[in-house]
C-alpha cells in the first residue's frame, strides 16, 4: 500500500434536477442536496487512492463530517477535492472541499468542506460478511 499524506483526488459533476435536495429527499429546495455533495466528496477520496491499493483491497467509508455552507443551483458545475491528511495503518483521513461554477460563469469557493475517513479492507473478507 503506497498512500502518502498529500495525495489528492478530484471529482466533478454537473448538477441536474436529480441531484437536488428535493430529488434525494433531504429537503424541499431545488438546489444541490447535501447527500449528493458528500457522495461527490467521497468519490474524490476514492480518486486520491486510485492505483495505491493492491487489487485484493479496497477502501470503505467510515466517518464523514461535512459542513454544506452555500446553495448550488441546477446547471452548476461542482468540483470536489480530497487531500490525504493522515495515514494510520489501514485508516486514511482526508480533508475535503467543494466549489461550484454556475451556468452564468460565477465561481464560488467553499460551498462545502470537512473531513472523511476511509478504512482499507481485504475485498474477499469484506464481501464474505
Amino acid at each position: 500500500m503506497q498512500i502518502g499524506v498529500g495525495a489528492t483526488g478530484v471529482a466533478t459533476m454537473a448538477v441536474t434536477s436529480g441531484d437536488t435536495a428535493i430529488a434525494v429527499g433531504s429537503g424541499d429546495v431545488p438546489v444541490l442536496g447535501t447527500p449528493r455533495v458528500i457522495a461527490l466528496m467521497e468519490q474524490a477520496t476514492c480518486e486520491a487512492l486510485r492505483g495505491s491499493l493492491p487489487d485484493t483491497h479496497t477502501s470503505v467509508g467510515a466517518q464523514v463530517s461535512v459542513s454544506h455552507r452555500k446553495p448550488t443551483p441546477v446547471g452548476s458545475q461542482v468540483t470536489a477535492r480530497a487531500i490525504v491528511s493522515a495515514v494510520d495503518d489501514q485508516v486514511i483521513s482526508f480533508d475535503v472541499s467543494a466549489d461550484h461554477e454556475t451556468a452564468s460563469g460565477e465561481r464560488e469557493a467553499g460551498i462545502a468542506a470537512g473531513t472523511i475517513t476511509r478504512v482499507v479492507v481485504n475485498r474477499e473478507r469484506f464481501d464474505a460478511r
